[in-house]
């Protein structure tokens, strides 16, 4: 075993065999190919366009295409897409930024 350090002084790390990191390595990885399994699946559904400002997109900027939950439920991914809407990143950010804003505009007024 090997000593690290952090902030409280040398700490005790126990070491784990090739296969726990492989392991841990695909893990990762799937948990990463999931997320971009429902993206894939979002474009390919509903297009490369903004649902919300109609901008058109190809495979040079696809990139800029977020996939907004409806529900904001990211676990919930039917496979129809029915939770999906593809929207810009522009888009995206208004579109969480607008309960922010309410919240704050509601709390203002009730502390009039």
């Amino acid at each position: 075993m090997s000593a690290a350090f952090n902030s409280r002084g040398p700490r005790t790390v126990k070491p784990i065999s090739q296969e726990q990191a492989r392991e841990l390595v695909r893990k990762m990885r799937g948990e990463r190919a999931d997320l971009d399994d429902y993206r894939e699946k979002s474009l390919k559904i509903n297009g490369l366009i903004c649902a919300k400002c109609a901008r058109e997109f190809d495979q040079s900027n696809k990139n800029l295409l977020t996939v907004h939950h409806k529900d904001g439920n990211h676990k919930n991914n039917p496979a129809n897409g029915s939770n999906w809407e593809n929207l810009c990143i522009h888009c995206h950010d208004d579109e969480h930024s607008r309960g922010i804003l309410g919240d704050y505009l509601s709390n203002d007024r009730n502390s009039l």
